[in-house]
C-alpha cells in the first residue's frame, strides 16, 4: 500500500503566507502615502492673513452669469489705506477690514459696487464703497490694502486706474 501525502495542507499554508505578505505590504504602502501627503504645521508658524469668506457652490453661484456692464467709467489715480484704520468704523458705520475688497470714494453712495482696473498692468478687482472722505487732489478712489494688493500697487502706493461703476448703492433717505 502506498501512502500519499495530502498536498492541500502545503498549498493552504503557501496561500496564507502570500495573503499575509500582501496585507503587510498594503499597510506599509498606506503608511508611506499618509506620511508624504500629510502637511505638518509647526507651533510657531505664522498664521495666514484673514481673507474674505469663501462662497459655497450654491445653484445661484453655479448658474451662468450675465456679463456686467459698467454704468459709468471714471479715470484717475487710486491710492490705498489700511494699518491704523483697520478695525475702526467707516463713514457707513461698518468696521474697516483692510483685507476686505472695499474702498473709499468722496461721493458715490455706500454699497456702490465698482470694478477698479490698474491701467499699468491691467489687473482688476471689484470693490464695494463703504467709506466717504475728501481725497487728495487728483485721486478718485482710496482702496483697502487687500484690494490694492490684488492690483499690485502696494509698493508704489498710487496707480493710474479706470473705475467702472457696476451697481449703484442706495442713497440714505432723509427723515
Amino acid at each position: 500500500m502506498v501512502l500519499r501525502r495530502n498536498s492541500s495542507n502545503t498549498s493552504s499554508a503557501s496561500s496564507l503566507r502570500m495573503w499575509m505578505l500582501g496585507g503587510a505590504s498594503s499597510l506599509v504602502l498606506t503608511a508611506v502615502v499618509a506620511i508624504f501627503t500629510t502637511r505638518s504645521v509647526h507651533a510657531d508658524a505664522p498664521m495666514p492673513k484673514p481673507s474674505a469668506p469663501v462662497a459655497s457652490a450654491t445653484p445661484a453661484l453655479l448658474a451662468p452669469q450675465k456679463p456686467t456692464v459698467a454704468h459709468r467709467t471714471i479715470e484717475g489715480v487710486a491710492s490705498w489705506y489700511g494699518g491704523i484704520f483697520n478695525g475702526r468704523p467707516t463713514a457707513s458705520g461698518e468696521r474697516f477690514n483692510m483685507y476686505a475688497m472695499t474702498a473709499c470714494h468722496p461721493n458715490l453712495p455706500f454699497g456702490t459696487v465698482v470694478r477698479v482696473i490698474n491701467t499699468g498692468n491691467h489687473r482688476s478687482v471689484v470693490v464695494r464703497i463703504t467709506d466717504h472722505s475728501d481725497l487728495l487732489e487728483g485721486r478718485i478712489i482710496d482702496l483697502s490694502y487687500g484690494a490694492a494688493k490684488k492690483l499690485a500697487m502696494t509698493e508704489d502706493g498710487l496707480a493710474s486706474v479706470k473705475v467702472e461703476i457696476l451697481a449703484m448703492g442706495k442713497m440714505p433717505s432723509n427723515p
